[in-house]
Parts: C-alpha cells; structure tokens; sequence
C-alpha cells in the first residue's frame, strides 16, 4: 500500500502562507515560529518536486501549479476535519448510517425536503435510501433491513404514526372508451379493459386494486404505470400527486365512476426498534414528520 509522502501539517501550512499572503502572517495566525512554517512548505514543496509558491518582495504568490493544488487541499483537510468529527460523534452514539426504506407512493418532494433538513445536521451518518411497493417496506421492517420504514401497512409487532394520507384516482387517457360511458361507468365495465397494476416488490406480495379485468399488464414502478396509461394503454388508480401535471396537460382524466373513483390510504412512520435506535434515527423520523405536516398533503385530497 502506498504511504503518502507529504503531511496534513505541511498542507495547513501551505494554505494559511496563501490565506495569510506571506509566511510571517501564517506564523503568526498559526501561533508557530516562521522558521517551522517555512520548513513544512518548503519540505512539501521538496516532496511533491513541484513550486507551490514564489516570494515576491513579502508577499508569497502561488504559481500555476499551486493554484490547482490549493482547492484540493482545502478538500483534503476539510475530509480530515469531518473524519475525526464523525469519529467522535459515532463514539457518542451517532449512528454511521440510517437505513430508510420508502413506499414509493410517498411523495418525492416531500421526502428530498426532509432529506435535504436532515443533511446538515447528520453529523456525518449516511443515508441508505431505498423505494419499495407495497409489502415490500413490510418484507423491510420484518427482515431488519430497515431501521425507519414509511409504508402502507403496518406489520404485527410495529408501531406506526400517520404521515400522510395519499390519494389514489382511477384515470385513463381522455380518448379511452370508458370515458364514453359517461356516468354509467360502473367497475363491471373497467373490469372489461386492460389495467395497469404496479407489481408489489414484497416476497408475498399481491396486486392491490386488480379488478380482475380481462387484461392486466404488470409493471414494476409507479412512474412506469403512469406514462403506460398517459400513452393510452389502459386505466390505473395513481397517485393525485403524481399525476396532476398529466391532467393538466390533457394526457391522462379522471374516470366518472360514481363510487369507487378515488381511494384514500394512509402512509405510516415506523421505527423498526424505537429503543434501540440511535439518534440519528430520531432525528431523521423527527424531520420527516415536521415535513409531511408542513406538504398540505396530511389531509385527505
């Protein structure tokens, strides 16, 4: 394995004789002798056999080569910095990573707001992120390869708290024949066309919503499930969310069932040990409430 040949100190000295415009300034803002400043530039200078700075009158300038080494060491010492502050945060509890695993009907711009809160003040903790369908944030919580689960169905032995309620409408593009029926569309009509089901990623999953419709085509994602039905292929329940830019362009419309045309359900906040997790954890569960409640979509639409 290669040792490097320069130091953190030599780069620290480098950068403060640049902040400082001269060495004497950096010795003085280092609070160390100009001697000791002069030797960790110079030996860095020595070791990389590259001219970093030129000493004009009193003032040090750097040269081509030292302006292009210079952003990299701010990266350098600043990755340095965050290493031993995430050393001391995991030595007080901090978790290294939360493991977070999302029904793929959560809005998506709820959930970046909530991540993009929870950045600065992760103390470092990665965020691994996963979409499922269905039962599959179940299959998560039950297999312990969730630490925080948002899902529609809460399993045994787990506790949830309501984020949000999402809208699911039954649509189809405006020239379907369904849209013929008028106010007579009734289930045993849709039951005669081609629906679009999004597959659940669950091991046991189950198509939720399948009429039993003499065609079914079975897709992976929601976003999939969305342009099939925009292109013409079909009618599907999908999220009011996700399709309200299609309606307004004219791609996709709401089907005139008198009941049954849109459904209500409820996405769940789970912690899958609530007394053993860390805080991290906490305060990721904390912010994503606090970004839900803030969406306008804790209602039912």
């Amino acid at each position: 394995m290669s040792v490097p040949k320069t130091s953190l100190d030599q780069w620290r000295c480098f950068q403060a004789v640049v902040d400082a415009g001269g060495y004497a300034q950096a010795a003085a803002r280092l609070h160390r002798s100009q001697s000791s400043v002069s030797y960790a530039v110079n030996r860095l200078q020595s070791r990389l056999g590259v001219h970093l700075l030129q000493v004009q009158g009193r003032k040090a300038r750097l040269t081509k080569a030292g302006e292009v080494l210079l952003q990299r060491s701010r990266q350098l010492l600043g990755d340095a910095l965050r290493l031993e502050e995430l050393a001391t945060n995991l030595e007080q509890g901090w978790e290294a990573e939360v493991r977070l695993v999302v029904d793929a009907a959560f809005p998506a711009h709820v959930l970046m707001q909530a991540l993009k809160t929870f950045a600065p003040v992760s103390r470092g903790t990665r965020v691994m992120l996963r979409e499922e369908v269905l039962s599959g944030v179940s299959d998560a919580l039950l297999d312990r390869s969730a630490d925080l689960a948002i899902c529609g169905h809460v399993p045994p032995g787990f506790v949830g708290e309501e984020l949000l309620r999402i809208a699911f409408v039954a649509v189809a593009h405006p020239d379907h024949r369904l849209h013929t029926f008028g106010d007579a569309l009734s289930l045993r009509e849709m039951a005669q066309e081609l629906q679009v089901v999004v597959r659940d990623s669950g091991v046991r999953g189950h198509d939720v919503g399948w009429l039993g419709s003499t065609q079914r085509w079975v897709v992976s994602s929601i976003d999939t499930a969305v342009e099939a039905v925009a292109s013409g292929l079909g009618f599907a329940w999908l999220p009011c969310h996700q399709i309200e830019s299609y309606i307004t362009q004219g791609s996709l419309k709401e089907l005139p069932l008198r009941r049954g045309a849109r459904r209500n359900n409820s996405l769940e906040l789970v912690l899958a040990e609530p007394d053993l997790a860390g805080p991290a954890t906490h305060v990721l569960a904390d912010i994503l409430k606090q970004a839900s409640h803030t969406s306008g979509m804790s209602q039912s639409l």
